[in-house]
């Protein structure tokens, strides 16, 4: 087992993230730091650490985390890799659960779920969005594999990536490539990947952007596991949870514009059109009191509509030809 820990300028992050990794239960064969041409203290923090088996892999231009990654794949030993970013704690147990999902020989890839930690440690709107999406997770675990797995955390055969292209997301990629060696890719509850609440909402939206654009170039990559002829129900999952996922904020418009020009017709489509107004004058008002200060449904209606709003600005960005490789990581 080899621990790739992503990493761009995480100085105030590094230390304790190394610290982590070595106390997990199970003996890695090594940990590499995979450093996207870092210009802080990054790489002299990792090499501060070489006699406890950490080593550095590092790029010399900025070139983004998945080149940062691929540089650590064709350096690494283990024969199965291991992801997690500088940011993302591990229990000592982790590994071991992820050794045991692998001695079954037809998991090309372990995905972990996300646990959320809030500043205040409640689990609310972003946090209920993300249980949501574990669930999701494990119900295409338990058929034909997870369609994604979580970025801060996961592991993948070193004999599915034959292959690596940089501009594909390495957790959309490494799901993708499992299915297409004839492998599937599973999500374990019991491997958590531990993360905390961005401070900053902008940047938060700014990541679900990213991410979206990521996600739509790497399926414009790999669009052969769209076919259900060759892939069967995974093909289906993957139409289901990403493409369809990507269309709600135009099936949201569609919606309201359906609800305005129905309403004269029927009571039906009146109280439609009302609830929508007040969902979004909802909406409008947390954004203006401030997202973390409103409570209940008002604040997972505002993460709601603030992931498809990034959603629908992703596919402008991803239309008119815009590409993210390189970003700075956010501040948790």
């Amino acid at each position: 087992m080899t621990l790739v820990i992503a990493c761009r300028n995480e100085e105030r992050r590094l230390p304790h993230k190394i610290e982590n990794a070595l106390q997990v239960t199970y003996p890695l064969a090594e940990i590499l730091v995979a450093s996207d041409c870092s210009d802080d203290r990054s790489d002299e923090i990792t090499l501060s650490y070489a006699d406890r088996g950490v080593r550095l892999v590092r790029s010399e231009r900025r070139m983004g985390k998945e080149h940062a990654q691929g540089l650590a794949i064709a350096s690494a030993r283990g024969e199965i890799i291991v992801f997690s970013d500088a940011g993302t704690d591990l229990p000592p147990e982790s590994i071991g659960f992820i050794v045991e999902r692998f001695r079954d020989p037809a998991v090309g890839a372990v995905s972990s779920e996300d646990l959320f930690v809030s500043a205040d440690g409640k689990v609310a709107g972003e946090g209920a969005y993300v249980k949501y999406e574990m669930w999701l997770r494990r119900l295409e675990s338990d058929r034909a594999g997870v369609v994604g797995l979580s970025g801060s955390f996961f592991a993948v055969r070193r004999s599915v990536l034959t292959s690596w292209d940089a501009s594909i997301p390495s957790d959309f990629a490494c799901a993708l490539k499992s299915v297409q060696a004839g492998l599937i890719a599973v999500s374990d509850p019991r491997v958590r990947g531990i993360y905390k609440d961005i401070k900053d909402s902008k940047k938060e939206y700014q990541r679900k952007v990213r991410t979206a654009v990521r996600g739509m170039t790497g399926l414009a990559r790999l669009a052969g596991v769209l076919s259900p002829f060759r892939y069967g129900t995974f093909a289906f999952q993957v139409w289901s949870h990403k493409v369809m996922r990507w269309m709600v904020p135009w099936f949201l418009l569609g919606l309201l514009a359906a609800s305005f020009a129905l309403a004269p017709v029927h009571g039906f489509y009146r109280f439609a059109l009302y609830a929508q107004l007040l969902g979004y004058g909802l909406v409008i008002l947390a954004h203006f009191v401030g997202a973390m200060r409103a409570i209940g449904l008002t604040r997972i209606a505002y993460y709601f509509v603030q992931a498809n709003v990034a959603l629908a600005h992703a596919a402008v960005l991803f239309v008119a030809g815009r590409r993210i490789v390189v970003w700075d990581p956010s501040v948790r």
